[in-house]
């Protein structure tokens, strides 16, 4: 790397970090949008893939950067800092959706990854009908579906998607169909990969079969275990990644709640059974098992909860959807923690002992979302 080109890269990182800080940056600090930054491998993390699409081992979901499903929308400047602070840290895969916001998200992530362009891998999702700023029905469509990608493209500020998911199937339209939509999107350039969002195992098979799958995204945890029916045996025999969302299961086990904890009507966990009183009184004892192990292994709960993702197949990229700096580079670290076999068998043995309320069922695997 040029000596030019190093400068340009720290007072980039410099820029972003004091907007984070809630400075205003001067011109001669901030960077334009036209202007881009070379990224070297001093701050590289362990990679992994989603068929032939190569990421970082762990990415960065971006929903709760303006959708306020769990939170209050937090400020712009912020999260285009921290966007930025995630590549300075080697993060290479960011996730989004249309309908994040709607709109919102992609909006966030195109402005603040602009700089990066063509290093880093922006995946985001279709497949909604969105009517008056308000997401309505699912809307699979072949033609909705190659009719809104421009728009995507335009907030991104890409020429071409990196991965491209449908976010929901909508049953009333063939996957068959579905399949030739994106391979017509890919075929025009406007997207390189396409995945699946909650599809039964029966249906990322027929769709593989027309246009192959780089990756499947389905809720997937140390408490919601039901892709391990089926889901993850076919993605690993037909060669598709896995990117487990909800990695925490939306934020209980890192230990952030307890049994007297309650929820705006804002919040969507206010609207899940795992999060009623009821709820949380039957699930924290199976807390505690994440709590002994983490200190067993002098890590967080949230790095226990990722690693034990990581360590059960090669090809499962978990998204956790932290806004925080501090909880971004404690999840990043969750990539150099390491089982044992029997480790993981103790683990695996201990948490089967518990029935948690409000996770969906073993069965529900094999259905479509």
């Amino acid at each position: 790397m040029t000596k030019e080109l190093k400068s340009n890269r720290r007072e980039f990182f410099k820029s972003a970090a004091l907007a984070g800080a809630g400075i205003v940056m001067t011109p001669a600090l901030a960077m334009g949008s036209g202007d881009k930054v070379q990224l070297d491998s001093a701050s590289t993390l362990p990679t992994r893939k989603l068929g032939a699409l190569e990421v970082s081992g762990i990415g960065l979901g971006c929903m709760s950067m303006v959708a306020g499903t769990y939170n209050p929308t937090p400020p712009k400047q912020d999260m285009i800092a921290h966007l930025r602070k995630a590549v300075e840290r080697g993060v290479t895969f960011f996730d989004t959706a249309e309908v994040y916001g709607p709109y919102g998200s992609e909006e966030v992530v195109g402005e603040g990854l602009e700089p990066f362009k063509g290093q880093i891998k922006i995946a985001t999702k279709i497949g909604f009908e969105i009517q008056n700023n308000q997401r309505m029905g699912r809307n699979s469509s072949p033609e909705s579906l190659k009719g809104v990608v421009d728009g995507c493209l335009k907030r991104l500020r890409v020429e071409t998607i990196d991965l491209l998911y449908l976010h929901r199937w909508d049953p009333q339209v063939p996957i068959e169909e579905i399949a030739g939509a994106f391979k017509d999107i890919i075929a025009a350039g406007k997207a390189k990969h396409w995945g699946l969002s909650e599809v039964a195992p029966d249906t990322l098979r027929k769709a593989h079969a027309e246009l192959p799958v780089s990756a499947l995204q389905t809720q997937y945890s140390l408490g919601e275990r039901f892709p391990e029916n089926q889901i993850l045996d076919t993605c690993e025999e037909l060669g598709v990644g896995f990117v487990p969302w909800g990695p925490t299961l939306r934020s209980f086990l890192t230990g952030r709640f307890n049994a007297y904890s309650r929820f705006d009507n804002l919040d969507r966990r206010s609207q899940l059974p795992f999060f009623s009183p009821e709820g949380l009184e039957q699930n924290m004892p199976f807390l505690r098992i994440v709590q002994d192990w983490s200190q067993k292994k002098g890590i967080t709960m949230a790095q226990f909860s990722l690693a034990w993702l990581l360590a059960q197949k090669p090809f499962i990229v978990p998204i956790p959807g932290t806004i925080s700096p501090q909880h971004l580079e404690e999840n990043l670290d969750a990539l150099n923690i390491t089982f044992s076999t029997r480790e993981l068998t103790e683990i695996r043995s201990e948490i089967e002992k518990f029935e948690l309320l409000g996770v969906r069922s073993k069965e529900s695997a094999l259905m479509d979302q």
